[in-house]
């Protein structure tokens, strides 16, 4: 799997020319993608043999006639996320990009969503909102609290709310560490990990999807797919399943397919890796001198694992990669990182969303208008919890006003999302 991800990364040996006018190369062509066109040519190899021997219709037809079928659905499919798409005005589509806090729409702790909270969402409704443990007192509030989002959401502009948690287990439950919630804390993913059982990952994905799925949360910010490669490093050792690769990849794609199977979506973070990397995001920058091909032989792999899987959202963290982007601009601002290595090297056609720009390693450097238009600039289809809300979305829409980011530009981050939330939502 390495080599695949080697093949023309950005910043890697292997590459020539310009990293953001990437070659066509076979990495862009996923596990998933090589097998669904190794079908499509195997299918017309048999084209004009409907029939066996003895005249009777023989299951190569069948299967044709399902693949055609399956067309049709995936048409009508589409069709109808472009006209979600079209029913959205500019201003909704805007704040489609952006999952924020709930205090970032009301200007109280919100454990409640009335009329005050339907208004805050005609104004601005937003693709998503992150709670945490002050908005979560108990499961009958939260349900409620929930399917009040939802349902003015879908009222407002015809799409369900992405209410979103982070709940890995661990050091990072908000709903499991509150005991009126009555819910089993499935523990720190390094113990798992030390276990070397994929079974247990999955068993543990499928415990914590199973009871938000019931609160009514719709997208789990998990699992953690960093590699907790650097000793001098312990921001992310009990978040993270292990040291290598070999031990982390399996155990993200077992959660993958357990938050799947339960019906909730699932995100791995924090892109490209930030295991490896000293110092903690949440209050300062952090580095990594990692080049693309040694990120290739590590960091990179679980992410491809989470592709494979049916990822439907890809967290971009805050490291800055100079080895690979030729200076110190966060990955989540980063054309070469969000891009040329996730968007086309990887092969990864999901929602892309950053990780919060409130965070210190963004505002040590950039202003919230700034962070946010170059994260959208970078390829990211969703902004997490600008430190400035109205700030970031003000930025967005004067931007596509003046032509900055075009029609085009929005309409495909739009369409991601929109296809992500009936996914979900279906």
């Amino acid at each position: 799997m390495a080599d695949d991800i080697l093949q023309d990364l950005p910043g890697s040996t292997e590459q020539d020319g310009d990293a953001r006018q990437p070659k066509p190369s076979t990495s862009s062509i996923t596990r998933r993608g090589a097998l669904g066109l190794g079908a499509a040519v195997a299918l017309l190899a048999l084209a004009g043999c409907g029939k066996g021997s003895d005249g009777s219709q023989d299951s190569t037809a069948e299967d044709a006639g399902d693949s055609s079928t399956s067309d049709t659905s995936a048409t009508d499919e589409e069709a109808q996320i472009e006209e979600a798409l079209q029913n959205l005005t500019t201003e909704q589509k805007v704040c489609q990009l952006f999952c924020v806090r709930p205090e970032s729409l009301v200007d109280v702790t919100m454990t409640a969503a009335g009329d005050k909270t339907r208004s805050a969402l005609e104004k601005h409704p937003v693709g998503g909102i992150c709670f945490f443990a002050q908005n979560l007192e108990d499961p009958d509030q939260t349900t409620e609290m929930l399917t009040n989002v939802k349902q003015f959401s879908t009222d407002i502009c015809g799409l369900p709310m992405l209410c979103a948690v982070d709940e890995e287990g661990g050091t990072v439950a908000r709903v499991a560490s509150n005991s009126a919630f009555g819910v089993e804390d499935v523990g720190d993913m390094r113990d798992i990990g030390d276990a070397g059982d994929t079974d247990k990952a999955k068993d543990a994905a499928v415990t914590v999807g199973t009871y938000l799925k019931k609160l009514g949360f719709t997208m789990d910010f998990a699992p953690d797919a960093d590699v907790c490669n650097n000793p001098e490093s312990d921001t992310m050792a009990r978040r993270s399943f292990g040291t290598t690769s070999d031990v982390v990849a399996p155990m993200v794609k077992a959660q993958v397919e357990g938050y799947l199977s339960t019906g909730i979506g699932c995100c791995a973070k924090h892109f490209p890796g930030i295991g490896g990397a000293t110092g903690d995001s949440e209050s300062e920058p952090i580095v990594s001198e990692k080049t693309a091909d040694e990120m290739a032989e590590e960091e990179l792999v679980p992410f491809q694992s989470a592709i494979e899987a049916g990822v439907p959202m890809i967290m971009v963290g805050h490291l800055s990669c100079p080895n690979i982007t030729g200076d110190s601009t966060p990955a989540s601002l980063s054309k070469d990182i969000v891009t040329d290595m996730l968007r086309d090297r990887l092969g990864f056609d999901g929602v892309i969303i950053t990780d919060s720009i409130g965070m210190g390693a963004i505002g040590a450097n950039y202003t919230t208008e700034q962070a946010t238009l170059a994260a959208i600039d970078a390829g990211v289809d969703m902004v997490l919890m600008p430190a400035d809300f109205d700030a970031a979305y003000a930025a967005v829409l004067d931007a596509v006003s003046s032509g900055d980011i075009t029609e085009d530009r929005l309409n495909d981050s739009v369409r991601r999302i929109i296809r992500m939330k009936r996914q979900l939502n279906g």
